[in-house]
C-alpha cells in the first residue's frame, strides 16, 4: 500500500461514525426552533401590536 492509501483508510476509519446517532444532542435543531419562534413572535408583534396591547389591557382590567 502507498502512503496515500494508508492515509485515506485512516481518515475513513477516524471520520466514520462508530455508533448510531441519536437526536438527544441535536443542537442545530433546537437553535432552528428557537430562531423560528423568535421570528414568529417578531412578525406577529409588528403586524398586530395594537390589537395585542388592547387584548392585554382588557384582560388585565377584568382581573382588577
Amino acid at each position: 500500500m502507498t502512503h496515500l492509501q494508508l492515509l485515506v483508510l485512516t481518515l475513513v476509519g477516524v471520520l466514520s461514525p462508530t455508533r448510531s446517532r441519536d437526536d438527544r444532542g441535536d443542537v442545530p435543531g433546537w437553535v432552528l426552533v428557537t430562531v423560528m419562534t423568535a421570528g414568529l413572535v417578531a412578525a406577529l408583534t409588528t403586524v398586530a401590536q395594537d390589537e395585542l396591547a388592547s387584548l392585554l389591557r382588557r384582560a388585565l382590567n377584568q382581573v382588577q
